[in-house]
């Protein structure tokens, strides 16, 4: 699934911000702790694996249950790869999920994230749904207060510093759709990836 970064700032980032404001998101802060990487795994891992998703996207939930836990087991835990989450929300949806899974702790972000993509026809496509409700209750049960949630989703320096590095990843590594996966220096577009196809990447990558 993509989206382009003027459709996505269009859906994405609340009226209330003064459209002069947009571009700002180039520049927002990034020394915010909750916009720290999302990292697990040997920090001196030859690998670096890098996933660029969203969590609307129901190829990056397929993948996540499907696929992602073999990867935790096999490579993850035994140290051959360090994997990092990095967000690329497609929709205003998408991004308010994220602003509420960065400002859990990071051992909650993991489970949260798998509890949204398990969930997704509840809380993001049901019929009738109001997603940030379901966001909300979901939130609740991962431990976050209903202040600090609407904390989360309505600070406006916070979706900017998302923004912001999903612009890089558009810039840096023409990252345009999700999934997409990076290994070392090789960029993966071509979507979901069965558990033997992503370790032969590894490999190739030098692990």
């Amino acid at each position: 699934m993509s989206l382009t970064r003027r459709a996505l700032l269009a859906v994405a980032v609340p009226a209330t911000i003064a459209p002069n404001l947009l571009g700002q998101a180039l520049a927002a802060d990034t020394t915010d702790p909750r916009m720290a990487p999302r990292a697990f795994g040997n920090p001196n891992a030859k690998v670096v694996v890098e996933e660029w998703f969203s969590f609307t996207c129901p190829h990056c939930a397929r993948f996540e249950l499907d696929v992602f836990p073999e990867i935790r087991k096999k490579l993850i835990d035994t140290g051959r790869i360090r994997y990092v989450f990095c967000d690329f929300p497609l929709d205003r949806t998408a991004l308010m999920a994220t602003q509420v899974a960065r400002s859990l702790p990071l051992e909650r972000y993991e489970p949260f994230m798998t509890s949204l993509f398990s969930n997704l026809d509840r809380w993001a496509y049901g019929e009738n749904v109001n997603p940030e409700e379901q966001l909300r209750k979901m939130a609740g049960l991962a431990g976050m207060s209903p202040a600090e949630f609407d904390s989360a989703v309505n600070d406006v320096a916070f979706q900017n510093a998302i923004l912001a590095e999903q612009t890089r990843a558009e810039k840096d590594y023409k990252i345009d759709s999700t999934p997409t996966f990076r290994f070392n220096n090789e960029v993966y577009r071509q979507g979901e990836l069965t558990y033997d196809a992503f370790e032969k990447k590894v490999i190739a990558a030098g692990g």
